[in-house]
């Protein structure tokens, strides 16, 4: 696995402390958090990190393919780290997002979406958002 000082130069980034910390605490955190969590997390250990310093730098590693962002049902945006083909189920309730990993269902997607022949539009990633209920 390629660690974030990798990722940033091959992103023709420079390796800034407030840079590992974005993405150490998104990984970390490992919940698809937003970006007031990844600064709360951040603040335990850097606390004069600027707010607009962390909301840059999650837009930046979204433009470079470093992080995902996840918009849910209630336009809240949530980070992850993890770019392996994968979807998301949410539930509203929990506000709680997990991983779902599924295959079956990319390779049916892909064909589906192959099939269709959608005109003057190139299908660059699929991911599916299932909203429902987690059963504890």
């Amino acid at each position: 696995m390629i660690n974030i000082r990798e990722k940033l130069a091959q992103n023709g980034l420079k390796v800034t402390p407030q840079r590992v910390a974005v993405y150490e605490a998104i990984t970390r955190l490992n919940n698809h958090p937003n970006a007031e969590a990844i600064t709360d997390y951040i603040k335990r250990k850097y606390p004069n990190i600027a707010v607009g310093t962390v909301y840059n730098t999650l837009e930046t590693f979204v433009q470079k393919g470093i992080i995902s962002r996840i918009k849910t049902n209630g336009d809240v945006m949530r980070y992850d780290a993890d770019l392996n083909g994968h979807h998301h189920l949410y539930s509203r309730d929990a506000r709680r997002i997990e991983d779902y990993h599924d295959e079956e269902l990319n390779q049916f997607l892909s064909e589906y979406i192959r099939k269709k022949q959608i005109p003057n539009f190139t299908v660059e990633d699929i991911n599916v958002q299932i909203v429902g209920k987690f059963i504890d």
